[in-house]
């Protein structure tokens, strides 16, 4: 099982090359940063948290493709992934070329996480009705897939209409794709059509859900043993992760505060203690 950290990155807080560095340093497989393009000040949505008021690093979050950018060049070895990106909010014409030079530039060390978003109010403003934000988000990383995949690439979908076009580069590591959300039939069904990897949050129901996915994608004529589950937030203990690595958790991802790198690192040094002794 491999180990990865994700951090609420934000203007105010340890810069996310910085965390990398120091997250390679201390053996950490990968790290993951969340995307919200902006917060509107209408706070229509109550925030997912169930907290009364929706936490200020929401506010913050820097772009995750710029800053894993920067991070690549400072490291070697660490993953760098989205956790998550918001597809359904993206244009997927720039955004595949955005993330397939990424991952060049990257030697192949990128992780797509993305997701269907929570926030009415954000997505309204990129053109999203809610009701609509899984099936536009699918269609997004289709056509993504398509670009990255075929020299001529072409989709005709709902949401997403692309001709027969050229656009390089081309990914020369294949990106994986991993959606974070829920366990339940609908994210089953996308995770076995178009997906790599399932992140869901937390560890809670686990041992339930982890056979349904299997289910699925055995149904959709794909091997589950090449599935990744990668539940991010979990408090971690030693029990915990001997629990997850034997109902086929593949990589478990701690999550750091928010904040200035002495609040981080040494939250980060203890976790390092952790997987170290599980190694």
């Amino acid at each position: 099982m491999r180990f990865g950290l994700t951090m609420f990155a934000t203007d105010v807080a340890m810069e996310v090359p910085d965390l990398a560095v120091e997250a390679e340093a201390r053996g950490f497989d990968s790290i993951w940063i969340p995307e919200h393009t902006h917060i509107p000040t209408s706070r229509r949505t109550p925030p997912p948290t169930g907290d009364a008021e929706l936490a200020e690093e929401y506010k913050r979050t820097v772009d995750p493709l710029i800053a894993l950018a920067v991070a690549a060049g400072r490291t070697e070895r660490i993953h760098l992934g989205t956790g998550v990106l918001l597809p359904a909010q993206r244009d997927p014409i720039v955004t595949a070329k955005a993330v397939a030079t990424l991952q060049n530039a990257a030697d192949g060390r990128i992780e797509l996480g993305v997701g269907f978003g929570w926030n009415v109010d954000e997505m309204e403003d990129h053109g999203v009705e809610y009701r609509t934000r899984r099936a536009r988000a699918r269609e997004h990383v289709r056509c993504m897939q398509a670009l990255w995949d075929d020299e001529v690439a072409a989709y005709d979908g709902e949401f997403v209409q692309l001709p027969p076009s050229w656009s390089w580069p081309k990914p020369r590591v294949r990106v994986p794709v991993l959606i974070g959300g829920g366990a339940g039939p609908t994210m089953f069904a996308h995770l076995a059509e178009y997906a790599d990897g399932w992140i869901p949050i937390g560890g809670a129901g686990l041992g339930e859900s982890i056979p349904r996915y299997r289910e699925a994608l055995e149904a959709a004529g794909r091997d589950p043993d090449d599935a990744r589950i990668v539940p991010f937030g979990s408090l971690p203990s030693a029990e915990k992760l001997e629990y997850f690595a034997g109902i086929g958790v593949t990589e478990c991802v701690f999550r750091v505060p928010s904040g200035p790198a002495s609040e981080v690192l040494a939250v980060l040094d203890e976790q390092a203690e952790l997987i170290d002794s599980m190694r």
